[in-house]
């Protein structure tokens, strides 16, 4: 059993999305151990929010399984050409997909493009999020509430909806929610309201596209060290990150990654409108 780090954490404030360059401890992401053995050779993924965190582990695993990447991000250009260099490493292409989901426009866009470059799409993968920290409810300021709205939730019902014609039966699409969706906590109000609208909205389209054979699911994570925590949380909560776990520490990137492998894998053939937690032992009931 690898030994992750585990808090204390130091304060380490970054603007906006963040970047994963200048988090301590460096996020893992499985650069170094993830090895893959063929399950996913030959798809094509199309990954939101693969710059960094999660996106990046996920990226990193399906290129070791034998998948073609297209990797969607807002701005952080380091981070994503760092994570279309470990693809490529792989022996894998690699299609850099830059550009904001709160727009229509977009999430529209990046569908067509992958589409244009590798012809289809094989796994959908909606991760990007954007969230903040309120310590009370009349804090939250209104164009803060719709903008969180637009990234985590409206975004996807485009995205899916513009994937979905490009999508054989046998497809799948993956959704990454949060332990949120189960235990909101309160000073992420607007985060944890969209990621339990990521949950509902992921049962009700495993039915609606149950008959063409396209699957559904959605990933639950508990506290994961990435980017979007250092960014957006206050000095106290990053010391502190994760240790009222059970298992007393935060998840890596590369410890959540698994489970995206399975449920894009054709051994999760059976496996649709469920979801998965991540969490370091706290239950989702």
């Amino acid at each position: 059993m690898r030994d992750y780090p585990t808090p204390p954490f130091a304060p380490q404030a970054q603007a906006v999305p963040g970047s994963q360059r200048k988090m301590v401890p460096q996020p893992d992401c499985g650069e170094q151990s993830y090895v893959g053995s063929g399950r996913l050779e030959g798809k094509i993924a199309l990954i939101t929010g693969a710059d960094s965190g999660i996106g990046r582990a996920v990226a990193i695993a399906f290129a070791r399984e034998g998948a073609d990447i297209a990797l969607a991000y807002l701005d952080e250009h380091e981070d994503a050409q760092e994570t279309a260099r470990w693809v490529e490493q792989a022996g894998r292409q690699c299609l850099l997909l830059p550009g904001d989901l709160a727009q229509k426009d977009q999430c529209y866009k990046l569908v067509a493009d992958t589409v244009a470059h590798f012809g289809r799409i094989d796994t959908l993968v909606n991760n990007a999020a954007f969230q903040m920290t309120h310590a009370t409810f009349e804090e939250i300021p209104d164009e803060e509430w719709v903008k969180t709205f637009d990234i985590n939730i409206t975004a996807m019902f485009r995205i899916c909806q513009a994937a979905v014609p490009s999508m054989a039966p046998g497809s799948s699409i993956i959704n990454t929610s949060s332990v949120n969706s189960d235990a909101p906590k309160p000073t992420l109000l607007a985060y944890a309201t969209t990621k339990g609208a990521i949950a509902n909205f992921t049962g009700g389209l495993a039915q609606l596209l149950g008959e063409r054979g396209i699957r559904v699911n959605s990933v639950a994570p508990g506290p994961i060290w990435t980017p979007l925590i250092v960014a957006t949380m206050t000095d106290d909560d990053v010391k502190s990150f994760g240790a009222e776990t059970p298992l007393g520490r935060p998840g890596q990137p590369v410890e959540v990654a698994p489970i995206y492998v399975l449920l894009a894998s054709d051994e999760a053939s059976y496996i649709s409108g469920s979801r998965y937690g991540v969490t370091g032992g706290k239950p989702m009931l």
